[in-house]
């Protein structure tokens, strides 16, 4: 499992500055002001900050912009980087600052002079996020990893404490990146399980149900899915009790198909190798799960994850096959590569059934529909409450992470209509991401604040975005985080 890298902080000496090795970074405010360590280094070049500060390419950089002095004279640094960032900004800008110091870090250590600055917390937040490599299966993983961050500030404990929640987040971002960057043979369902059922070592309270039990419960549209996988369908119950005693909790629901052929309805050949993704929505529970934990979050939250493995085989689930979901609603599988909701209706069914939640959120890589309709930018948002989608819309605006909200309605409904069960599992190309929302919205019980995110554009990408490496993203864990930190605990 891949580590962050190390962060310290540690009081500022400007008298060791001038034995840095790696890298060193500074923070200068867009007026050209500097804080006594970035004036020390300032002196120690002989004035090259200054005339940096003053010139044309430190006006025509933009806030967050990070500019480099390379083998500095006076200085044992390699090189010297100077982010352009005022002490009022964004979040977001610095913790993109910080991915920028990241990128040009590479694997040196760096040393970063954070003096007081107020956004230190984002932007070695940033510089985390940004230097995530999963090295697990390089033979030579040596060459892949990132030596560690010092940041020197003017009151190191209490930078400390306030970083403290910041890099818990970045925790459960690595965790979720990990498991979705796992091939199929390695993170099985039961692998899965078993890495979840660690999070016990943290105090969240984990349980695994496995194939009788899911029978004994109902759950046949679950278990439709993994008929035809030697790997064991099975659902996982993460409980982190955090708030007040007996107090509803908040139900997070994750897809974990660990990897999706299609089925019967076979996928093509092109492109099947990423399938190993279709697991991001349990990915991201687990992933916000681990940052509550390790920042002691005053909340009460159940994670549950569905784990399958969707194959051909003749004992597959078949086009034109009826099966009858834990809630009791018979579904004509019309497409057994819509079977993501079938995973999903069950689990969400017996997460209403069993805890009674406050609400309830899903996560699913759900359909190449909500590429069609968002691209790579945006997580496909449904919601039958105002508030919580209010809720949630606001924190992911504040993690810079996308969020669009999209319609639902009877029309739609309408197409999901069979004529020989009590709903079918796709209503065909025409507003696909959406009608696959109108199906789950079947399995949300009267009163239950409900949103469904797909997030099959989000939770993966072909390049790099600016927190993250191409690969998993870990779309989601800082969005959720932020929305039961702010209004699902106790507000100071």
């Amino acid at each position: 499992m891949t580590t962050p890298v190390s962060v310290a902080f540690q009081a500022v000496d400007l008298d060791a500055i001038a034995t840095v090795t790696g890298r060193l970074a500074v923070i200068i405010g867009a007026e050209g002001k500097m804080d006594p360590a970035a004036r020390r280094v300032n002196r120690l070049c002989k004035g090259a900050l200054a005339r940096l500060a003053e010139s044309d390419r430190f006006a025509k950089m933009k806030a967050g912009d990070v500019a480099t002095l390379a083998y500095p004279v006076g200085m044992a640094a390699d090189a010297v980087d100077v982010v352009k960032l005022e002490k009022r900004v964004d979040p977001d800008l610095a913790r993109k600052a910080g991915a920028k110091l990241a990128m040009a870090k590479g694997k040196s250590a760096l040393a970063l002079c954070g003096g007081n600055h107020p956004r230190l917390g984002e932007l070695v937040q940033g510089v985390v996020l940004r230097a995530y490599a999963f090295t697990d299966h390089k033979s030579k993983k040596d060459d892949a990893v990132a030596e560690g961050i010092t940041a020197y500030v003017t009151k190191p404990e209490e930078a400390s404490a306030a970083a403290a929640p910041l890099l818990a987040v970045a925790e459960g971002v690595f965790f979720t990146r990990d498991l979705v960057s796992e091939p199929a043979n390695v993170l099985t369902t039961s692998e899965f399980a078993t890495r979840l059922l660690a999070l016990g070592n943290l105090g969240v309270k984990v349980r695994v149900m496995d194939e009788p039990e899911l029978e004994s419960l109902g759950m046949n549209a679950l278990l439709a899915v993994g008929h035809a996988s030697v790997t064991p369908t099975k659902v996982v119950v993460m409980e982190w009790q955090g708030g007040e005693a007996g107090a509803a909790p908040l139900a997070l629901v994750g897809k974990g198909v660990v990897f999706d052929t299609g089925g019967i309805s076979l996928k093509p050949s092109a492109g099947m190798e990423d399938m190993t993704m279709d697991m991001g929505g349990a990915g991201t529970v687990a992933g916000v799960m681990k940052t509550l934990a390790l920042r002691g979050a005053k909340a009460n939250v159940v994670g549950l994850v569905g784990l399958v493995e969707n194959m051909p085989a003749g004992n597959a689930m078949r086009p034109g096959d009826i099966v009858t979901s834990m809630k009791g609603d018979t579904i004509e599988v019309n497409n057994t590569d819509a079977e993501g909701r079938l995973v999903l209706c069950d689990v969400m069914w017996y997460a209403q059934e069993t805890f009674k939640p406050c609400g309830m959120i899903d996560l699913a890589t759900l359909t190449g529909a909500a590429i069609v309709a968002l691209g790579h930018d945006n997580a496909a948002t449904y919601s039958t409450d105002d508030a919580l989608c209010k809720s949630f819309l606001k924190s992911a605006e504040a993690e810079a992470e996308g969020a669009w909200r999209m319609p639902l309605g009877e029309g739609y409904a309408k197409l999901m209509e069979s004529r020989l069960a009590d709903v079918k599992n796709s209503g065909g190309r025409a507003a696909g991401s959406i009608t696959a929302a109108e199906f789950l919205k079947r399995f949300v019980q009267d009163g239950v604040p409900w949103i469904h995110l797909d997030i099959a554009g989000v939770a993966f990408t072909s390049g790099p975005t600016p927190l993250a490496p191409k690969g998993p993203t870990g779309w989601g864990v800082r969005a959720l985080n932020r929305m039961i930190a702010d209004h699902f605990e106790p507000q100071e």
